[in-house]
């Protein structure tokens, strides 16, 4: 037989793919039918190749099949799709069996993120974090997208020494912020095409997708090993801090000086009232990127690892950092003295619903509503 009249046999899952790519030119050669398939014919090329559209050539019955299938499939899975969240008052168990029987592996807090594996009876198997169980599915609710949503946050993550957050998604347009490697930003926005609207303290702009990573931040289950050794960290991590507070202030005693020569009176005391009242000393200095001084300026983690280094406690020169520290606690227990974290931005809370910061270049170090913007964390010291 010769080569240029040789018969390709397609089927219809064959063109459907071909539909895919879109207006693909193919070769065909209409008017031979295939059984079953009386539009995808057998194809026979020869030595005239004629070249036509895909969706040349086939019954509307078929095209629409074929084209529904293909809209489909492009239809991208939500990122939320699978996800289930514990809805209770404080926490559910985490059981290692189907009934209540089963042994206690771990806690699903309130709002905390799980994917569920499968369903035996009325209870979900679980996988959350470094914890797989079992809870009582009239605990978590599935497939809510907008529950979801609510209950996580899109984050974009630096990955250059200085970042510039532009007013406008280009290179052109004015720089708004910076911030720095391996920040933690809020999206707000991703509609732009390379680029992401993001949340810092001086308001909403963009960065170029090509400096950041993006993902999604739910809060998981913790494991029994999990809570016994933050439990320990932060019973040691108090201890540790009311020492140093303790001696801090020892080595300071009697020791004072105005804030009208550059200075502050040095703390005396170790708790979160303490760092509050020494914090406020510094209202109307300035905002100065990078740096750590109290009284020449400092930005908002300078600022604040330089608080609490005056009580003898290191701490990271860093937000998204500082979002680690000590141990969390419930905005709603806020205590002078805790450390309040938002999106690329950190303040210290100084009671009454008020915090202290170093918040632009404009502003310097002032006092601000402590929901003047989302909270992501609120981390305690003392």
């Amino acid at each position: 037989m010769n080569l240029n009249r040789r018969m390709l046999r397609t089927t219809a899952c064959c063109m459907a793919a071909a539909m895919t790519l879109g207006s693909v030119p193919v070769r065909v050669l209409a008017n031979i039918p295939v059984a079953g398939a009386p539009a995808i014919t057998s194809i026979a090329l020869d030595n005239s190749d004629k070249f036509i559209n895909a969706s040349a050539g086939i019954s509307q019955r078929v095209a629409d099949c074929v084209s529904a299938a293909a809209e489909e499939a492009s239809i991208k899975k939500s990122e939320y799709a699978d996800i289930a969240i514990a809805q209770v008052d404080n926490y559910v168990n985490v059981r290692d069996a189907a009934g209540e029987e089963g042994n206690v592996v771990g806690k699903l807090y309130n709002n905390s993120a799980a994917t569920v594996e499968e369903t035996e009876g009325d209870w979900y198997k679980i996988t959350s974090g470094n914890v797989t169980g079992y809870v009582k599915s009239e605990f978590v609710v599935c497939g809510d997208e907008e529950l979801a949503k609510k209950v996580s946050r899109r984050v974009a993550t630096v990955h250059t020494e200085t970042l510039f957050v532009r007013t406008e998604p280009t290179t052109e347009s004015d720089v708004l912020g910076m911030v720095p490697d391996q920040e933690d930003l809020t999206i707000t926005d991703e509609s732009e095409n390379g680029w992401t609207k993001v949340a810092i303290e001086e308001g909403e702009g963009y960065v170029s997708n090509d400096y950041v990573s993006k993902s999604i931040e739910f809060v998981t289950a913790e494991s029994k090993a999990e809570e016994e050794a933050r439990l320990a960290r932060e019973e040691a991590e108090r201890k540790a801090a009311a020492e140093a507070a303790e001696r801090a202030a020892a080595a300071r005693s009697g020791k004072s000086s105005s804030k009208s020569s550059g200075k502050a009176s040095a703390p005396g005391s170790s708790n979160g009232s303490a760092v509050a009242n020494y914090a406020c000393q510094f209202i109307g200095n300035p905002y100065v990127w990078g740096g750590t001084s109290l009284t020449n300026g400092a930005d908002c983690s300078g600022f604040v690892m330089a608080v609490y280094a005056a009580f003898g406690v290191g701490l990271p020169h860093s937000s998204s950092a500082l979002a680690g520290v000590g141990y969390g606690v419930s905005p709603s227990e806020m205590q002078p003295g805790d450390i309040v974290c938002y999106s690329g931005h950190v303040a210290i809370y100084i009671g009454n619903g008020t915090i202290v910061h170093a918040s632009t270049e404009a502003t310097g170090i002032k006092t601000s509503s402590v929901g003047y913007k989302p909270i992501i964390a609120v981390r305690r010291i003392f």
